[in-house]
């Protein structure tokens, strides 16, 4: 089986790759793409592979745009933090939508999916493909917006030779510091995290947790005082923290509106 990857973020490629191999050992990946140009440039130059595991937002652009100007004769496994894409997934050769952050057994699932629809197309009696209508979609769509819905408890994380858990209730800030993402708890230990601050911030909830900059996601339940910063930037003092943290510019607009609820 041969298996283009479609995905702009490090951290899910190499997860994706694992648990592909993990399912099926003797699987390829011919390639790991990060954007829409260099896609196209993929397929141009490359035969159709057996199957493309493909994310929705990439560097350069909405996916959507690749799928417009190539004709994707292969199934497609969408693996995205967005659910309101997924009509347009199964218009484009989409079998299965794997909504992040997925584990192990959610991947299997899929595959197992996968495997069942080329056994069955390799079969002359097989009945014609009949595709999903647009009914079975929107349940999909309200059963896929009611998981996102569900958000994050506890990290776990691996400390030398023993695995700790960490509430996220514990955690005041997470920190991205040299390609690590490390959160720091209402005790001042600081613990690294897998994923990039990207991912972690997609499984947390919205209403207590707020990205003030690039590098720092805020607990709002752990923000002792704010104060004006140069540059209309703002302070944010943590409880429990020597020094404070500073929005930028981009973000301090809506961290404002964030603060008020």
């Amino acid at each position: 089986m041969n298996v283009l990857i479609i995905e702009d973020e490090e951290w899910s490629a190499r997860q994706t790759t694992q648990f592909l191999h993990d399912y099926a050992p003797q699987a390829q990946v011919l390639a790991v793409i990060k954007s829409v140009e260099k896609a196209l440039d993929w397929f141009a130059r490359n035969p159709m592979p057996d199957l493309v595991f493909s994310d929705i937002e990439l560097l350069d652009g909405n996916v959507f745009t690749l799928y417009s100007q190539v004709s994707i004769t292969c199934p497609i496994i969408f693996a995205t933090a967005y659910d309101q894409f997924l009509l347009q997934a199964f218009k484009v050769n989409g079998i299965a939508y794997l909504l992040k952050p997925f584990d192990a057994e959610q991947f299997k699932i899929t595959l197992d999916k996968y495997d069942a629809l080329r056994t069955n197309f390799t079969q002359p009696s097989a009945a014609p493909a009949t595709g999903l209508n647009e009914a079975v979609v929107q349940e999909l769509s309200r059963a896929l917006q009611q998981n996102s819905r569900s958000f994050k408890q506890r990290f776990s994380v691996r400390m030398r030779n023993s695995l700790y858990i960490l509430s996220v209730d514990d955690v005041m800030y997470l920190q991205a510091d040299e390609g690590v993402v490390f959160a720091t708890d209402k005790q001042a230990a600081r613990y690294p995290l897998a994923g990039t601050l990207t991912d972690l911030e997609r499984q947390l909830d919205p209403d207590r947790f707020f990205r003030i900059n690039r590098s720092e996601l805020v607990n709002i339940s752990y923000v002792e005082k704010i104060e004006p910063y140069f540059n209309n930037r703002l302070s944010v003092k943590m409880k429990n923290a020597d020094t404070a943290l500073v929005t930028s510019t981009a973000h301090t607009p809506e961290f404002r509106k964030w603060l008020e609820g």
